[in-house]
């Protein structure tokens, strides 16, 4: 085994702790059932990435236990469950030019929802009479707030990872080498400050 390629530049956002909590239990303030928590490092992984992890432990004691997931057991997760916790998503798409006018395109921002709305900023952009509602009071749907289209739907493990999450760029690598050494033979190793 070895050490191919750390997660950037294919993947960028990670401070998005509510993605890793359902991957890897990281944060998992929700309770929600992790894919692969805690399971360590494999125990054949390759000398560079216990090094890189010894590493990182040794410069800050609070690095927690490692985990790893195969793309097998990625291929095989149900991007249409919708894992306990999280009441839903919300999708806010803006246009990107001046005065909300449509010049630079749109510009998507996710927001998870849990009990509570758990942004100021969330429920500003969401329109008149959302700041009265909890989350499970308000019904899913669409509306337009201005010129930002608002969706609130449920949460899925698709929100998390699914196409569009920066993870289909993660995953095609990670399928491209299991069509050389198999779905068995590659995975994921990972580990959060």
């Amino acid at each position: 085994m070895a050490a191919l390629h750390g997660l950037c530049p294919l993947y960028g956002e990670f401070g998005d702790y509510p993605v890793f909590a359902p991957l890897f239990g990281v944060r998992n303030d929700l309770g929600r059932e992790p894919l692969a928590a805690r399971r360590g490092l494999p125990g054949d992984a390759s000398a560079a990435v216990r090094t890189e992890f010894e590493e990182a432990r040794r410069l800050d004691a609070a690095v927690p236990s490692p985990t790893s997931v195969s793309w097998a057991e990625l291929a095989r997760a149900d991007l249409a469950a919708s894992p306990a916790g999280l009441r839903g998503v919300v999708l806010l798409r803006e246009p990107t030019g001046e005065g909300g006018q449509v010049r630079g395109g749109y510009a998507q921002r996710r927001f998870w929802v849990g009990e509570r709305w758990g942004s100021a900023v969330l429920v500003r952009r969401m329109g008149p009479g959302v700041g009265g509602w909890i989350p499970a009071e308000l019904p899913f749907g669409e509306r337009s707030v201005g010129a930002t289209r608002v969706t609130y739907r449920p949460f899925t493990l698709g929100d998390a990872v699914g196409p569009g999450t920066g993870w289909e760029h993660v995953f095609a690598v990670m399928a491209a080498l299991a069509g050389r050494f198999g779905d068995h033979g590659v995975r994921l190793v990972v580990y959060f400050d």
